[in-house]
């Protein structure tokens, strides 16, 4: 039987921009992650679970490991 198994990672960084308020902090580095300028590294991964889906289409809950 074939089961499909689904991984989701939570990944986090920091970064530090200069910025007149918060909505202006958002937006840059909003702006910043989109054009690549930040990058989050796979290796820096804080959270990660699984769930499976079984071949009747049943799905499993999500369990961290």
């Amino acid at each position: 039987m074939k089961y499909t198994i689904t991984i989701e990672e939570t990944v986090a960084k920091d970064f530090e921009v200069e910025a007149n308020d918060a909505e202006e902090a958002y937006e840059i580095a909003e702006q910043k992650y989109n054009s690549g300028e930040f990058v989050l590294d796979p290796g820096e991964c804080q959270f990660k679970q699984i769930a499976i889906t079984t071949p009747s289409n049943e799905v499993t809950e999500w369990r961290e490991f």
